[in-house]
């Protein structure tokens, strides 16, 4: 896979697809991580004297125009984190596109509006999205990868694109895919892995895949209360796949066999209803009352993963423990995020809610050796599955 350094860049338009997929709360950025994870590849190709065109999406408005997803507040704040103004497009690929592109000048720097406002970039038809691909490429002479939180998609602007201008990845994607060989190939050891989130049939892949690789998982969040039901327990009126009761079963039963570790919570913050001022207590972990709901491991468990990550070489965790944006039932989380700190592991944080509760709890995040921006892409690398975006950077 060739990177930024193989591409001759000084004077020539260069189309970056950046991961600015960034949460927005009244049109204000809220976690502004994905932004400044991209600005290092943005940033070098601009030092280098290129004509930096710049492409992402925002949420999923489906083919359609929806000022609620516009990427104007993403390109200020890029402008601020690279010091400079950064144009912006009021569309992806017409006038106001190509006129942007056109008049940009050397170490100038622009950004498209969002991508999917185009049905052609998310369209499974190959000839809607290829002619999609047509215009984007044409805004460019080169194309640079950057967006690993979207190259598990075969959309136009990740997969498309590239076979159609010389093509190299991003320092992003270069740095989160050697990241992801240490976690598959030559692991040292003990490899743990932290899963959480709410569904357990979000990570199914992983886990199958896990139980092959990792020595010990260890699993809280709302899916927990799956493999709780699976062992027999009572877990009220918290969040349960009944359809997935069998597959853990097996799953259980093979992390047996198989000797890996498998951690599941001891106690539960179980309250009355999902709010922060919900009453709620600190509950055995199959003792949960019928009424109630676990939004939270409790504090054993934050000490019992915390003990069982401190013996380890190489942590995966993906996924918080509760639901940390809560301060009730952010503890878990919390404790997990301390207990990767304190191993002093090859920590990876695996995207997504991980990555945002780490910023959200007030973590720093150089105190951990790699923060992922793409929760799903990463998720999909470690079931072993081929990511359409990486092979188009391959060839």
């Amino acid at each position: 896979m060739r990177t930024i350094d193989d591409l001759d860049v000084a004077g020539r338009r260069v189309l970056v697809r950046s991961d600015l997929n960034v949460p927005l709360a009244d049109g204000k950025i809220t976690d502004d991580g994905r932004i400044r994870a991209s600005v290092p590849t943005i940033r070098a190709l601009r030092d280098r004297g290129a004509r930096v065109v710049v492409c992402a999406h925002l949420g999923r408005p489906k083919g359609e125009v929806k000022p609620e997803f516009s990427l104007a507040p993403v390109a200020a704040r890029l402008g601020e984190l690279l010091g400079t103004d950064v144009r912006f497009a009021s569309d992806v690929v017409g006038d106001s596109a190509r006129a942007t592109a056109e008049g940009l000048a050397d170490g100038e720097v622009a950004l498209l509006e969002n991508l999917r406002f185009e049905p052609g970039e998310t369209s499974k038809d190959d000839a809607e999205r290829g002619a999609f691909a047509d215009r984007l490429a044409a805004l460019a002479e080169l194309y640079v990868g950057d967006g690993f939180g979207a190259v598990h998609r075969r959309h136009a602007s990740v997969y498309d694109v590239p076979q159609r201008l010389p093509h190299a990845a991003g320092g992003l994607i270069a740095a989160e895919v050697d990241v992801l060989k240490r976690l598959t190939e030559d692991v040292a050891r003990p490899y743990a892995v932290v899963l959480g989130g709410s569904k357990v049939s979000d990570k199914l892949g992983v886990i199958d895949n896990l139980l092959g690789k990792a020595d010990r998982i260890l699993i809280g969040g709302g899916m927990v209360f799956t493999f709780l039901a699976a062992q027999g327990h009572e877990v009220g009126k918290s969040l349960l796949e009944r359809d997935q009761l069998d597959t853990v079963r097996g799953y259980l039963r093979r992390a047996e066999e198989a000797g890996v570790e498998i951690v599941l919570p001891v106690d539960v913050v179980a309250a009355t209803a999902f709010a922060a001022d919900a009453e709620h207590s600190v509950v055995p972990a199959d003792a949960i009352p019928a009424d109630r709901l676990g939004l939270d491991i409790g504090p054993e468990s934050g000490k019992l993963f915390a003990s069982r990550l401190a013996g380890a070489a190489t942590v995966f965790w993906n996924g918080p423990m509760g639901v940390f944006e809560m301060e009730p039932f952010a503890h878990g989380t919390r404790a997990v995020a301390q207990g990767l700190i304190d191993s002093g592991a090859f920590t990876v944080v695996g995207g997504g809610d991980s990555a945002a509760a780490v910023r959200g709890l007030g973590f720093d995040e150089s105190a951990f050796s790699h923060i992922s921006t793409g929760g799903g892409a990463s998720l999909e690398y470690l079931e072993g599955k081929t990511l359409p975006g990486l092979n188009a950077l391959e060839d």
